[in-house]
């Protein structure tokens, strides 16, 4: 693209647009009406007819639902699957085994880890929290453990690692892929913010345990005895006063629920439960394999775009019916399935519903997107974010790291109103708009930007996002919680990002 590109007014109202939602991230508020102001602004500008920009507040939402709905039916299947597991406590027989070998505090720390990281990566942190925290922090701290450094770990691994690849459900990497145009290559997105995700979370949990080995304890079981007397200085409650959309729904998401004991069961239902805890991980541990295997051997045929999800959603909504006609039989199975599947769509509107909005307005940066908003033949409809990058073009560092990191930061700063998905349409159009004039490749830079969008408001560094639920399960000021994590998970970004220009 030429670099002597006319701006128009719709390219300034469209950066102005940009440049207003951030300020609203960085005062940590929802911006769906900045956004959506946005879109009104920019389309009226576009056309001349304010009209049309009312018209585009519609076809913007339903243009990002089309392109992103797939999404909305991993995450129904997901949550369907979950709330028939709980019927049998089978989800809390897949986390038990950790506990058996928390004999000291570091063999805690590594097991309350994998735990979290295991169940968030197929679930969301939405049952890791609530289930590590009655199931295996107790344990932990009666280990010797502080209950800051398992509430570091959790969210460490919960919110930051898992969450911000989102190798499984695939939520982050089709959103980052859609906004940066390169939907069919959302794998190679999701496998890079998988290895990012990694080093960040390496680093993190090693500096974490550097920095509070100290305060390790020898195991008595008077610790827990202290654990236990105290108050918990933050709620769950909070979180919807305090957080955001999506990320305060996904941290309530099973607070409700009662971990009882299996004694409640009947043996055949405790026979069912064992069965479901051993089929489950071993269903989803096919499909990465199915995943992965083609990448050794390059004859097998590779899921492309949307398969991938699909086989994820396909796989869950098999193991919701088998597990639901364990628990209800078959007669019943024909009516609680379509329950399960309604708390499911319900659950994924509650917790991505305002992302729609927000993507509409920044897919009218690319034009693929906006030719669909304003019904315009292609030819005909411009590129706005790219049209501006390339008019600043020789404003832009020619350093891959200095656009690295400035693509972390955008994505940071998206993270700040403690939602990290809101920020991923941002991030992706800027990674597909920067990519032509940096040389990074458009996968690479929204990869970083996923993973600063994510590990910042998805609960590891702000205070209002459903990091507070963490700190109020492990009854720790969540305050006192975000400054431990803020070096060990800066200093881990900063060291991902530095790898990606290096070896992506």
């Amino acid at each position: 693209m030429p670099n002597d590109v006319v701006l128009s007014a719709a390219h300034w109202v469209y950066l102005i647009g940009v440049l207003v939602i951030i300020i609203t991230m960085l005062f940590r508020a929802n911006v769906v009406v900045p956004s959506v102001i946005g879109t009104l602004a920019v389309v009226t500008a576009i056309t001349g007819s304010p009209i049309q920009g009312i018209i585009s507040i519609f076809s913007a939402s339903f243009v990002a639902a089309k392109e992103l709905f797939n999404i909305f039916l991993v995450i129904t299947f997901m949550t369907a699957l979950l709330n028939s597991l709980k019927r049998l406590e089978a989800d809390v027989r897949m986390v038990a085994p950790f506990r058996k070998v928390m004999v000291n505090s570091t063999a805690s720390f590594l097991m309350i880890g994998a735990a979290t990281y295991f169940i968030s990566l197929f679930f969301w942190p939405t049952p890791a929290v609530p289930l590590v925290s009655a199931i295996l922090l107790p344990a932990a701290i009666a280990a010797g453990l502080p209950p800051l450094v398992g509430a570091m770990v959790i969210a460490i691994c919960g919110q930051g690692m898992a969450l911000s690849s989102d190798y499984i459900i695939g939520v982050a990497p089709g959103i980052s892929a859609k906004a940066a145009g390169v939907a069919a290559d959302v794998g190679l997105i999701a496998d890079r913010a998988l290895v990012l995700s990694w080093i960040t979370g390496g680093v993190a949990l090693t500096l974490a345990f550097l920095f509070m080995r100290r305060y390790f304890k020898p195991a008595n079981t008077k610790l827990l005895d202290e654990w236990m007397g105290q108050a918990p200085d933050s709620t769950l409650d909070e979180v919807e006063s305090q957080g955001t959309y999506d990320k305060a729904e996904i941290a309530r998401g099973t607070a409700g629920s009662e971990l009882t004991a299996h004694g409640s069961l009947s043996s055949k239902e405790q026979r069912y439960s064992r069965i479901l805890a051993v089929i489950t991980p071993l269903a989803f541990l096919a499909v990465i394999g199915l995943m992965l295997l083609p990448r050794f051997i390059p004859s097998l045929p590779v899921l492309r775009g949307g398969e991938a999800a699909g086989l994820v959603g396909g796989v869950a909504f098999i193991l919701m019916t088998i597990a639901t006609c364990m628990a209800e039989g078959p007669r019943r199975t024909l009516d609680v399935c379509p329950d399960h599947m309604t708390d499911g769509f319900v659950f994924a509107f509650r917790a991505m519903g305002s992302v729609l909005p927000i993507a509409g307005f920044f897919f009218l940066g690319a034009s693929e997107a906006a030719s669909a908003i304003l019904d315009r033949p292609l030819d005909q409809t411009p590129s706005l974010l790219f049209e501006l990058i390339s008019a600043g073009q020789q404003y832009i560092p020619e350093n891959h790291f200095l656009v690295a990191f400035g693509v972390l930061l955008v994505g940071i700063v998206s993270g700040i109103d403690g939602s990290g998905f809101s920020g991923l349409p941002l991030t992706g159009t800027l990674a597909s708009a920067l990519a032509p004039v940096s040389g990074l490749s458009v996968e690479t830079l929204a990869a970083v930007g996923q993973i600063g969008a994510i590990w910042t408001g998805g609960g590891t560094l702000i205070a209002w996002s459903s990091l507070i639920a963490v700190a109020g399960f492990a009854r720790v000021h969540v305050l006192d919680l975000v400054r431990a994590l803020t070096v060990p998970v800066l200093v881990g970004m900063a060291i991902s990002t530095i790898c990606a220009v290096l070896f992506f």
